[in-house]
C-alpha cells in the first residue's frame, strides 16, 4: 500500500512504483495517488484530486470523508492481507492512519518526510513511534532522525532524476506550442495544487503579473496543476492577457525569466532550474495563526531553508496583495545586478540535493525491508 495525497507525491509515488516494478514485476500496489502513479502500475483506492486540503479548518471540514477514507484503506489492507504500507509525506494525514496501521501489526516506511525539522519535536516522538523505516530526501534529515535514535536513511531528491528525464522542447518549440512572441520572456505564475490557495492566491499575483507584463514587456503565462480544472480560474479576474497551461511546467520553469509562486515543491523546482522568482503564501487565517504557534523556522520557500539564507523574497497572508507582488518584482527585474545574484545563489540549490537514483535507492530499501518482513 503506498499513500500520498498531493500532486508532489504522486510525482514521487510514479518513480518509485516503477522502480519496484523493475524488481518485482508481479508486485501489487494499492494505495492513494494521481494519474502518475496510477498509470505507473497502482490499483487506486482514491485519487489525489479528492484529498487536496490542507490546514486545521479544511480538515476540520472534511473530517467525515478523511474518516471514510482512512475505514476504505484499513478494509483493503485487510482484505489483501498487506504487509507493509510506504507513505510519502502529506503527514497529517499519514501520521494519523499510520497510528491505526501499526496496531494491526504492519510494517510503515515513510518515503519523503514530514517537514520536522520545521514542526519541531512533538512529530519526531510520534515517528518514532509509529515508523519502522525512514526514507529521506535530504541529509540534514537523515542526522536528525539518527540523532532522535530513528532508523533514517538519506538517498538523494527524486526531483532531480525526474527533471533529468524529461524531454524538454526548445525555446522556439515552446513559444511556437504557446503562440509567443519570441523577442518577449516569460513571466511565469505558479498559485498552486489546491483550489482554495488558488482562490487566495491567484487573483493578486495575476494582477500583479499583468501590470508588469506591460511594463517590461513580458509574456504573462499561469501554470495549471494536473489535478485542478482550469475553469477554476474563471470569473477570478478581468484580465485576460495572459494564457493559462497545463502539462507543461518544467519547459515554463526552463524558458522564463522570472516565477510567482506559491510556496511548496515548485520552489524547490524553481530553484533546480535557478529561475528567480518571490514566493506567496495564504491561508485561513486560523489555520497560519494556529501553524505559526507550532512552526519552529521563519523561511517557507524550500530554497531559502535549504540554503539557509533569504535568497528569495517571501510574501506571507496579508502581505500577498498586488502592490506588494509588483513592487518587488519590478525591483528585481529593474536590477540586473541583484536578479543575478539571486540566479547563481539558486545554482547552489541543486548541488545540496545530491545525486540523480532517489527512487532506485529507494525500492532497493523498500525491498529490503519487505524481505526482513
Amino acid at each position: 500500500m503506498i499513500i500520498a495525497g498531493e500532486a508532489s507525491g504522486d510525482l514521487h509515488g510514479a518513480l518509485l512504483i516503477s522502480e519496484l516494478k523493475k524488481n518485482d514485476q508481479s508486485i501489487k500496489i494499492f494505495g492513494i495517488g494521481g494519474d502518475r502513479m496510477i498509470a505507473a502500475g497502482m490499483n487506486p483506492q482514491y485519487h489525489i484530486k479528492r484529498m487536496a486540503f490542507l490546514g486545521f479548518v479544511e480538515v476540520l471540514r472534511h473530517l467525515p470523508f478523511i474518516k471514510k477514507v482512512q475505514k476504505d484503506i484499513i478494509a483493503k489492507v485487510k482484505s489483501e492481507n498487506i504487509g507493509t504500507i510506504v507513505l510519502i509525506d502529506y503527514p497529517g494525514f499519514n501520521l494519523d492512519i499510520a497510528k491505526k496501521l501499526k496496531k494491526m501489526n504492519k510494517k510503515i516506511i515513510y518515503y519523503i518526510s514530514p517537514q520536522v525539522w520545521a514542526w519541531g519535536k512533538g512529530r519526531i516522538k510520534k515517528i518514532k513511534e509509529l515508523v519502522d523505516k525512514m526514507i529521506v530526501v535530504f541529509p540534514f534529515e537523515e542526522k536528525l532522525y539518527k540523532e532522535n535514535d530513528i532508523d533514517a536513511e538519506y538517498v538523494g531528491h527524486p526531483l532531480l532524476e525526474h527533471i533529468a528525464a524529461y524531454n524538454f522542447l526548445s525555446r522556439d518549440e515552446l513559444f511556437e506550442k504557446l503562440n509567443l512572441d519570441k523577442a518577449k520572456n516569460i513571466l511565469l505564475v505558479m498559485p498552486g495544487s489546491r483550489k482554495h490557495e488558488i482562490r487566495k492566491l491567484f487573483p493578486a499575483s495575476i494582477d500583479a503579473a499583468v501590470k508588469l507584463a506591460r511594463e517590461f514587456n513580458l509574456h504573462v503565462v499561469v501554470a495549471c496543476a494536473e489535478n485542478i480544472d482550469e475553469k477554476i480560474f474563471s470569473g477570478m479576474t478581468e484580465e485576460t492577457n495572459f494564457k493559462l497551461i497545463k502539462g507543461l511546467t518544467y519547459d515554463l520553469l526552463k524558458y522564463s525569466c522570472f516565477g510567482i509562486i506559491k510556496s511548496g515543491t515548485s520552489t524547490l523546482e524553481a530553484g533546480i532550474f535557478q529561475l528567480p522568482f518571490i514566493v506567496i503564501y495564504s491561508t485561513n487565517a486560523l489555520t497560519y495563526y494556529l501553524g505559526r504557534m507550532l512552526i519552529r523556522i521563519k523561511n517557507i520557500a524550500m530554497a531559502n531553508i535549504i540554503l539557509g539564507e533569504n535568497i528569495v523574497n517571501e510574501l506571507i497572508q496579508k502581505e500577498v496583495n498586488s502592490a506588494n507582488i509588483y513592487t518587488i518584482c519590478k525591483s528585481l527585474l529593474s536590477d540586473k545586478a541583484k536578479y543575478e545574484k539571486i540566479r547563481l545563489k539558486l545554482g547552489e540549490v541543486k548541488n545540496k540535493l545530491g545525486s540523480t537514483g532517489a527512487s532506485k535507492r529507494a525500492a532497493e530499501i523498500i525491498f529490503t525491508q519487505l524481505n526482513e518482513a
